[in-house]
């Protein structure tokens, strides 16, 4: 017995020392790595909670204090909103110790770069203490985190433009036919995904023998800006591309059906309520990718620096946007709509999508309105 304590010490011991190192390593070598980690991190247990935290929630008094008890998913919507609080609160803390900071010679930069255990022992706490919240309290960050997704779908725009312009930018410069031949036949293939889908989101949201004049509109404002955005872009005097207008047309589809997979599952229109575990699955790893890839990006673009828009900070919209992704599928208790289902949602996508037009094609024609200004 004694033998097997100090061996079980010494393990112990051991595994914490490696922690140290790693995490010494890994704020070494680069913070946006450690971040991004911690971010993914943060989605793995909000998924699990999802799933598998009914049996412990039911049973905490502040959080079940119903006089009948709810159902399984309005549980799992309670555990995903805690963390995703949880975790919005420790990321804006560190965001806002960042204020002000210029450089590596600031001594808050340490605290940005170093102290990697004790930064996950107080996000473990933060984790715990969210729990203990009344619910109340995260039911209004739940409607909140609404239009923080909304926030967090015009960032991944302008991750997207960043990220299609230093793509066709690269190729360009290699100045070589099959370069040219090779970013038209991706812009092709964008829009060829985009009209299909557009096509799919017909068939799905606007079933014969009911009056779906919404759900068309908006389908065909998506067609129109998908146009607009080549018209536009190819136009002489605009300094555009083909290849970003055809990868903000695929986003805006993408947007518009999330719109309308957002819709009531009993309103008539929504053609999917049928099939709403695979839809809902579907929609779920398809965004949850999509977000993690968007922070990934924007932390090894943003570099090492330390400002309040820095990989701390970073996250915090994209943890909005991923609780309603996974709060967005089954119902409540009481047979209504969940968090991201419903019309609120609806609308709140519809705009962003109308509002990532406008952004792009602002970006387009800023230059020739304010050619003394630098958009580079």
């Amino acid at each position: 017995m004694w033998a097997a304590g100090c061996l079980a010490s010494c393990c112990g011991s051991c595994l914490c020392e490696a922690c140290k190192g790693v995490a010494g390593g890994i704020s070494r070598r680069s913070a946006r790595i450690a971040y991004c980690g911690l971010f993914t991190l943060s989605l793995l247990l909000a998924w699990i909670l999802r799933d598998f935290g009914y049996p412990v929630l039911e049973k905490i008094p502040w959080i079940n204090s119903f006089a009948h008890t709810p159902n399984k998913e309005w549980f799992g919507t309670q555990a995903v909103l805690r963390v995703s609080l949880g975790n919005f609160l420790f990321f804006l803390a560190f965001a806002i110790v960042m204020i002000g900071v210029k450089n590596q010679s600031d001594q808050r930069d340490s605290w940005h770069h170093g102290g990697w255990m004790a930064k996950l022992i107080l996000w473990l706490t933060v984790m715990v203490l969210m729990f203990f919240l009344p619910n109340g309290l995260v039911d209004a960050y739940g409607a909140i985190s609404r239009f923080g997704s909304g926030v967090f779908l015009l960032v991944q725009v302008i991750i997207l433009l960043d990220f299609t312009h230093n793509w066709n930018a690269a190729w360009v410069a290699k100045d070589e036919q099959f370069w040219y031949i090779a970013l038209l036949l991706i812009s092709i293939f964008c829009y060829t995904i985009s009209f299909v889908f557009s096509g799919l989101l017909f068939r799905w949201f606007n079933p014969s023998g009911h009056d779906c004049q919404l759900n068309t509109f908006f389908i065909v404002t998506t067609i129109i800006l998908a146009i607009a955005f080549a018209v536009i872009s190819l136009h002489p005097q605009v300094n555009g591309s083909l290849l970003p207008a055809s990868v903000i047309a695929v986003y805006c589809t993408y947007i518009c059906y999330s719109a309308l997979s957002s819709e009531p599952r009993n309103y008539e229109c929504n053609g999917l309520h049928k099939h709403e575990n695979v839809v809902s699955t579907g929609t779920l790893v398809l965004g949850m990718l999509t977000t993690l890839l968007s922070v990934v990006y924007s932390a090894v673009r943003a570099g090492s620096s330390t400002t309040f828009l820095s990989p701390p900070s970073s996250p915090r919209a994209g943890l909005m946007y991923s609780a309603m992704l996974l709060t967005g599928w089954g119902n409540s208790a009481e047979g209504k709509d969940t968090i991201d289902v419903g019309w609120p949602s609806v609308w709140v996508r519809i705009c962003t999508q109308w509002l990532t037009a406008i952004l792009y094609v602002w970006s387009l024609v800023a230059p020739l309105l304010f050619p003394d200004r630098d958009f580079s």
